[in-house]
């Protein structure tokens, strides 16, 4: 098996029995010890982060006021929408990287998420902090970014879905930046199809909405037979839906990003997999000091040079130790080149 050039995230759980600060030293302890002993493969610890236990799963639904319309209403869907119009245009704006200048006052938690105002990842920021101010940022890294400025405290990132699986891109990102995973939280994902008031889903012939939400809700899309065009994210899709009052388009997003942009819910949980959930990561700048009450978990970066059965071992030293390893994750190293290897276990960089 050949795993030069892969880094590899280990997350882990101890035992219950298990004291956690122990845990901790104990277990960077150990690891030097074995590896060292060992001559015909290395393993390089690259961070230790710790993360709190995983808060339990409920399909909260976080209330934000009602955007209203501001012109008189006629009746007719057009001035309707154009009230929207100037509602909207007084939502936060996504930061991007070169917008981040000055800190925060301090006066409460501000809290960083990628996507425009009524995304999944703003619902998980307020999930993990209900009392938050919530900075909506263009990109991942201009949330990363966001924390290490100072100008948020923190930042809430998705890291994987049930259904569609790891986030790679979060993953290189928490290697380049120097931010701290010090908690987490799964929210449960219930897709909606939105459309503009009065519209059924019938009218629809296209639907706008994040490539992963289209594939997860791709049974109910097949059967009213519409066009699927992708967007940056959800709540962007009820935004464009909404702006450009095109009565044959939908969104899918969330019921909360409907109040946002004023958008009916034409379906509910129209999502192919109901267990669909997905998990964020709470970073900081700084670490937490995990106690003893209750278990925590540890996340560990490492990389692993070429040779038979080197993977069995690194997992060996948790396994003797009892150990519990609830996700492992192998990431490319970019300095390194990828190998072929052939039958002869000899392979050449290409």
């Amino acid at each position: 098996m050949a795993l030069k050039g892969a880094s590899t995230w280990g997350c882990s759980k101890p035992h219950p029995q298990l004291g956690v600060a122990s845990y901790h030293s104990g277990l960077i302890g150990n690891l030097r010890y074995d590896l060292n002993k060992c001559r015909k493969w290395e393993c390089c610890c690259l961070g230790v982060l710790a993360q709190r236990a995983t808060t339990a799963v409920e399909d909260e639904k976080p209330i934000v006021p009602l955007v209203e319309s501001s012109g008189a209403a006629d009746g007719t869907i057009q001035n309707d929408s154009i009230g929207f119009h100037k509602d909207l245009n007084l939502l936060s704006k996504p930061l991007t990287a070169i917008d981040i200048s000055s800190p925060s006052d301090g006066s409460k938690v501000r809290v960083a998420y990628q996507g425009h105002p009524g995304a999944y990842s703003e619902d998980a920021a307020l999930k993990a902090y209900p009392q938050c101010e919530t900075v909506p940022c263009d990109e991942f890294e201009a949330a990363f970014k966001a924390v290490e400025l100072w100008f948020v405290d923190k930042a809430v990132l998705p890291i994987e879905n049930s259904v569609g699986g790891s986030i790679h891109r979060n993953y290189d990102l928490l290697l380049r930046h120097r931010l701290h995973i010090v908690g987490e939280v799964q929210l449960r994902v219930n897709h909606c199809l939105l459309g503009l008031p009065g519209v059924r889903k019938e009218e629809l012939k296209g639907v706008v909405s994040h490539p992963q939400a289209l594939a997860q809700c791709e049974r109910i899309l097949n059967d009213l037979g519409v066009v699927k065009i992708s967007a940056h994210d959800t709540a962007a899709a009820a935004e464009t839906v909404a702006l450009n009052c095109v009565r044959d388009t939908g969104a899918i997003a969330s019921s909360r990003a409907a109040k946002i942009y004023g958008l009916d819910i034409l379906a509910e949980r129209i999502q192919d997999d109901d267990e669909n959930i997905t998990r964020f990561l709470v970073l900081a700048r700084e670490p937490i000091i995990p106690g003893t009450d209750r278990p925590h978990k540890t996340s560990i970066v490492f990389s692993l040079e070429e040779g038979p059965g080197v993977l069995f071992k690194a997992l060996a030293v948790f396994a003797m130790r009892n150990i519990n390893l609830s996700k492992i994750e192998s990431r490319p190293l970019k300095q390194r080149p990828l190998r072929v290897v052939d039958d002869s276990n000899e392979g050449s960089a290409k």
